[in-house]
């Protein structure tokens, strides 16, 4: 009869031949050792089950070894990337007013409460209404933003956007306030930029108050001008929410503000 070859995976002793092969010689194998040897093709029809199981098994194992996935691979949800898909940046959401757009949180509500002239939007904090943002739009003169003068210029025409005093009795308060005053406001920073032909100033303002609400107010302020209109972009966070997360998201949406 025709000899064949045939491989299959040793499992841990050696198959018992059938009786008239007990004259060839039998080498001693280790565990999970390929083993290849020519046999007789009836042997390999009266083991032919037996070899095409151990060869089923020896595939499935390579399968399993070839497509092995790693720990990073495996982690379920976006920050594993397991679908392929790009990651999207869903902490904001793109709004588009008339004539101006900006990046609004996701997770701040429009307000209907309406606090200065001119103001067409409010968004504001579901947890924190000190953490907010508005958006005026009144008629102006000005040719330019610049030519309100330079950016600490302009800030003391608006300053009613950082709120104005209400009490004017006598007081010594303690922080550092002067005699009689109970609110501060400190310019931490100031700029100017061109972006798309226009100017724009940027301010950045801490408030506080003798009653220490907030530690304070990050209050930053975008602003230009365009067809005879004075568009101001503002965005707060009291200091203490300020330093816990808050910041990222008043720095973006003052900081995201354009015309359209």
């Amino acid at each position: 009869m025709a000899a064949s070859t045939q491989c299959f995976l040793h499992q841990y002793h050696a198959l018992s031949s059938p009786a008239r092969s007990r004259t060839s010689s039998v080498s001693t194998l280790k565990p999970n050792q390929l083993v290849c040897r020519a046999q007789k093709q009836d042997d390999a029809i009266n083991n032919g089950s037996i070899s095409r199981r151990l060869a089923l098994t020896f595939l499935i194992g390579a399968a399993a070894i070839g497509s092995k996935v790693s720990p990073a691979d495996a982690a379920y949800g976006e920050a594993a990337n397991v679908f392929g898909k790009p990651k999207e940046n869903t902490d904001f959401l793109p709004y588009n007013g008339d004539g101006f757009k900006l990046q609004v949180p996701s997770k701040w509500n429009p307000s209907k409460e309406v606090e200065y002239p001119g103001q067409v939007l409010r968004y504001e904090d579901n947890f924190d209404s000190t953490s907010n943002l508005i958006v005026t739009v009144t008629p102006t003169d000005k040719k330019s933003i610049t030519d309100y003068g330079s950016p600490e210029d302009f800030l003391s025409k608006v300053d009613y956007l950082l709120g104005k005093q209400a009490y004017f009795g006598k007081t010594d308060s303690e922080g550092g306030f002067e005699s009689g005053a109970v609110a501060t406001a400190n310019l931490l920073e100031s700029s100017s930029s061109t972006v798309g032909g226009k100017e724009y100033y940027f301010l950045s303002v801490l408030t506080r108050t003798a009653d220490g609400d907030e530690g304070g107010k990050h209050q930053l302020i975008t602003a230009t001008v365009n067809n005879g209109k004075l568009y101001i972009c503002k965005a707060q966070a009291g200091d203490k929410r300020w330093f816990k997360g808050a910041r990222k998201f008043v720095e973006n949406a003052a900081s995201s503000f354009s015309i359209a």
